[in-house]
């Protein structure tokens, strides 16, 4: 074969093979230098550095990164541990002073009559106006110009029930409203008597729910330990006393939302330098992934650049259209990958230092981009273990089993599904774990894993024979 012949490249990146075609008109120094351009592109790095001594430089900064990134994602995953240990603990704490006799081991707390409900009520409204003289934590109600900010106590009625169960009769206009007072703590945390004079009118025909309101502020001080500025927690609780079944059981429950801000004013002592060092650290990564992210998109502009110096030859000397599969090839998905992964770190890492230096609270989004950045990191280095074929083989295996096992999962899921439906259907109202669909769905899926078979099968045993023997087979 001679050096006049054209060059026309196919195959897959790593089989690329290029061979020479039949021309008189083509120019032979241009043919070996695309000839040349091609085979250095799609060299390993180790190979370039063979062939022309070029270090890989992006090879280092990659283990370079794996290593700053982990160790920045678990010095943000000790802060947010905290947090969520903190919310938790206090959710907890709420509902051992507010909600009265509450045990942690029962899982369905409520009452069962009247004056039980007017009783819990008070109770609640007691232990808020007393709160500061009865928590160990750094609570406090919460202050608006001055003003305590109060508690209400909400009913949520049909406007019209006249239910007699005796004759079989019943009038309901189901349009539904809402009635609240509100109790101002008169004198901060020591006015009980306001509570036990209250006249709260409640008809029991009617009520759909009660929903007692208030707020709680904060301090997490425990991220002084970890050289950190404390965060300030506002609380917003709900106590809510459902009615809907109208079962003669009123099932009680507490949840917060949680609001988490910096603090207006504060000051640890030798935190400065501590806080310095961090926000140095994370701007060192910040220059990383920006130096990884320029070297990245330089080598997938010369790919594309490359790309179409290869299609016009080809369609020039040959009259023939490169197909969009082999312009792919020029695209190399693991610096892709890599391009969204530094952009993901970049952006977690200014809003760490936002949260670090308390001018932003985004904890949650600030976990999702740094997670998935240290993910993307951790699958990126599976780039270089494509230029050994043992080392290579989770890849070359999936590579050629996506297909099959896409089929095989839509296949699955539609299967899947059917059961779900299935067993919220029949099995919904004699086992709590197939409740709603999405538990159904849940408990399904921990039953494949062998998860919950024997609990699940002996529950459905005691409430229906026909229902077991229908879910057994």
């Amino acid at each position: 074969m001679s050096d006049e012949e054209p060059l026309v490249c196919n195959g897959p990146q790593s089989e690329r093979t290029c061979h020479r075609t039949a021309s008189t008109d083509v120019d032979p120094t241009l043919v070996e230098n695309l000839r040349r351009k091609l085979k250095y592109f799609f060299m390993s790095p180790c190979q370039k550095y063979r062939a022309r001594g070029r270090k890989p430089w992006k090879l280092l900064l990659q283990f370079l990164k794996i290593v700053i990134i982990t160790v920045q994602l678990i010095s943000f995953g000790l802060s947010n541990e905290m947090m969520v240990t903190f919310k938790e603990k206090n959710l907890m704490a709420f509902r051992h002073l507010f909600l009265k006799n509450y045990q942690d081991s029962d899982p369905d707390y409520a009452v069962y009559t009247k004056h039980d409900v007017r009783d819990h009520i008070q109770y609640v409204i007691r232990r808020y106006l007393n709160l500061q003289n009865l928590t160990t934590g750094n609570h406090a109600l919460e202050k608006i110009d001055g003003m305590f900010s109060p508690l209400s106590v909400c009913q949520e009625l049909y406007r019209h029930a006249d239910i007699s169960p005796s004759n079989e009769t019943f009038d309901i206009d189901p349009h539904v409203d809402t009635e609240c007072i509100f109790i101002y703590p008169t004198s901060p945390y020591n006015n009980e008597s306001l509570a036990s004079d209250m006249n709260l009118t409640i008809d029991f025909q009617s009520l759909l729910a009660v929903n007692i309101s208030f707020k709680v502020k904060a301090i997490n001080i425990q991220t002084i330990s970890h050289q950190e500025l404390p965060d300030c927690y506002d609380f917003h609780i709900n106590i809510m006393f459902d009615n809907h079944a109208q079962s003669g059981q009123i099932p009680i429950s507490l949840s917060s939302d949680v609001q988490i801000k910096g603090c207006k004013n504060g000051n640890v002592s030798g935190s400065n330098i501590h806080f310095m060092l961090i926000v140095v650290f994370d701007c060192v990564v910040i220059c990383a992934c920006l130096l990884s992210l320029a070297l990245c998109m330089r080598s997938v502009f010369t790919g594309i650049l490359l790309q179409f110096e290869y299609t016009a030859h080809v369609l020039n000397e040959h009259s023939k259209s490169v197909s969009w599969s082999e312009r792919l090839e020029f695209i190399n998905g693991w610096y892709i990958l890599i391009i969204i992964s530094d952009t993901l770190t970049v952006a977690g890492s200014v809003l760490k230092i936002c949260i670090q230096s308390k001018e932003l609270t985004n904890y949650d989004e600030c976990s999702i981009l740094l997670g998935t950045a240290t993910m993307l990191v951790w699958i990126g280095v599976m780039r270089y273990f494509s230029f050994f074929q043992k080392y290579y083989i989770l890849i070359l295996t999936l590579r050629a089993a996506l297909p099959n096992v896409i089929r095989f999962s839509l296949c699955a899921v539609m299967i899947y599904l059917s059961y779900c439906f299935c067993g919220w259907i029949v099995l919904g109202p004699h086992h709590e774990n197939f409740r709603t669909f999405n538990m159904a769905a849940d408990c399904l899926f921990a039953m494949i894993n062998g998860d919950e078979i024997y609990s699940t099968f002996t529950k459905l045993r005691e409430k229906s024979y026909l229902v077991w023997v229908f879910s057994a087979l």
